[in-house]
């Protein structure tokens, strides 16, 4: 299936009715088609064709939605983009995929205005919620009268997004993400998990491929969206209780604020079954903490931008390992592997690979990268994992996080569940900076609950508890906060970066 045969299939199955809530609207899905075919109209009549890139840059909201069913019904490639970026990036991005159009809201349009400048060919502004102007179009006035579909005109392999990498290390990756690639993984989604149909709530932002696929399978199960434009602990509370929402998806900074909200025994709850969490991983006792205090399960799952996204999850009726990312959804086949590419034993550590029809082909215009990440249609997510013998995936860490301490590997995240255990610690990440004796060191950036107080030996005295010597952290720094992207995974690059330059201090 294409992405652009999602809202027929939809309103033929079950009818009209609400699909979109935002605020104090909402918009039925056969509305949500009729802005859509609008839109993808008057695409075609500012010059777009078959394969342009178009990027959509803004804050959640319902237009997100109807420009990405436009977009792929004008047979273009969607170009979701993190509103939050620097111009820097977004003009790398706007160069490096050649968009014709960007999609824009008042909030952002300055910074995507100062990432055109320098372009020789500047792609056309539409922003949602001002007039047409010289600079820019407006959203609803870039539409046609009749419906206009070119879904036809596409293949199921043609690229249907081009989802930029975070750029972390560097200028971002274009991960080329085909129709099937994301039908077949919403699709395969939604059977893994046995989903019923409902209302969720639509927290994760729609420019990050979990929010887009999240946003996919409600097409497919016939559920609605509550959009956020942005994440209100008190909000999502009132949502819960307004819709009786039963579940949702959210990442592990997500869960934390709502398990540290303090006015939320003022709200119902009790419709609340379960959350799934994915994009970074969930600490073991923040898990434990939220199911006793909200009586929900957390199912948490693993996936990465390259697969479209989901790889393993947790569901109804299997049980839940704490620490681990459940077993691979239907049609994902995943393997562990040391250096040497051979697979290892159960238990083991090594990297992760994964084989399916939601792997991308590749990298926008990098064959390099492409070819490293992908061997014999396997792709190397270069985080390091463990499986048991009942196939339940354990992400240890990130093969770059790897800390090389006297010889010795160490995984940051087993240094992050017992300090993350500690009665004193709200959030952690552990490092590695550079040392002359032993390599590298580790550092623990610690953030302490409110009201909370610990000093850096008792910290350290608790890890020597729990760990061996090796992998007792060095130094511990406390931070007010710990520095996030846009889905909430801890920078790591970032932390490395203010821990040296203490150490120069």
């Amino acid at each position: 299936m294409r992405l652009g045969e999602l809202l027929e299939t939809n309103i033929n199955q079950f009818g009209e009715y609400p699909f979109l809530y935002f605020k104090e609207s909402q918009y039925t899905n056969i509305e949500t088609k009729m802005y859509a075919d609008q839109f993808a109209g008057g695409l075609k009549q500012l010059g777009i064709l078959v394969g342009d890139r178009v990027i959509v840059c803004m804050p959640n909201c319902p237009e997100v939605i109807f420009a990405y069913q436009g977009i792929t019904r004008a047979g273009a490639i969607i170009v979701p983009v993190m509103f939050t970026l620097h111009p820097k990036e977004l003009h790398y991005i706007t160069l490096n995929s050649g968009a014709k159009v960007v999609i824009t809201s008042s909030l952002v349009i300055g910074n995507v205005e100062k990432a055109l400048e320098g372009l020789d060919s500047k792609p056309i502004v539409v922003a949602v919620d001002q007039p047409s102007n010289d600079r820019s179009l407006n959203f609803y006035d870039v539409k046609a009268e009749n419906s206009f579909n070119t879904t036809q005109m596409v293949k199921d392999d043609d690229t249907a997004v081009i989802l930029y990498t975070s750029g972390t290390t560097g200028n971002p990756k274009g991960v080329l993400l085909t129709h099937k690639n994301l039908t077949s993984n919403a699709e395969n989604s939604a059977k893994h998990n046995e989903l019923e149909r409902g209302t969720t709530l639509g927290v994760l932002p729609l420019a990050h491929v979990y929010g887009l696929t999240i946003s996919n399978i409600c097409l497919l199960m016939g559920s609605s969206i509550v959009i956020f434009s942005s994440f209100d602990t008190e909000a999502i509370f009132k949502a819960i209780e307004k819709y009786e929402v039963k579940t949702f998806s959210a990442v592990p900074a997500m869960i934390h604020a709502l398990v540290s909200y303090p006015g939320a025994d003022q709200f119902n709850t009790s419709s609340l079954e379960s959350v799934s969490s994915g994009s970074a991983p969930l600490p073991v006792a923040l898990l434990h903490v939220f199911e006793k205090k909200f009586g929900a399960k957390v199912y948490e799952g693993y996936g990465l931008s390259e697969a479209a996204p989901i790889v393993t999850s947790h569901k109804d009726g299997i049980e839940i390992k704490p620490g681990s990312v459940g077993i691979p959804i239907p049609g994902v086949e995943v393997k562990i592997i040391d250096d040497h590419g051979d697979e290892v034993a159960c238990g083991e550590v090594g990297e992760l690979c994964v084989h399916g029809e939601n792997v991308t082909p590749g990298y926008y215009q990098n064959v390099d990268e492409s070819r490293r990440v992908l061997i014999d249609s396997w792709l190397h997510t270069g985080d390091m994992a463990r499986m048991d013998d009942e196939g339940y995936v354990y992400i240890v860490d990130r093969k770059k996080d790897l800390i090389i301490r006297g010889g010795f590997n160490v995984y940051p995240r087993d240094v992050e569940e017992i300090l993350n255990a500690h009665e004193a610690v709200s959030e952690v990440a552990v490092v590695g900076i550079p040392d002359e004796k032993m390599g590298e060191e580790m550092v623990a950036c610690v953030v302490v609950k409110p009201g909370a107080i610990v000093r850096e030996e008792e910290l350290i005295g608790y890890c020597q508890e729990h760990l061996a010597k090796n992998k007792t952290p060095r130094r511990i720094v406390f931070l007010d906060t710990l520095p996030r992207n846009g889905v909430g995974k801890i920078l790591k690059t970032h932390l490395r970066k203010t821990v040296a330059e203490q150490e120069i201090k």
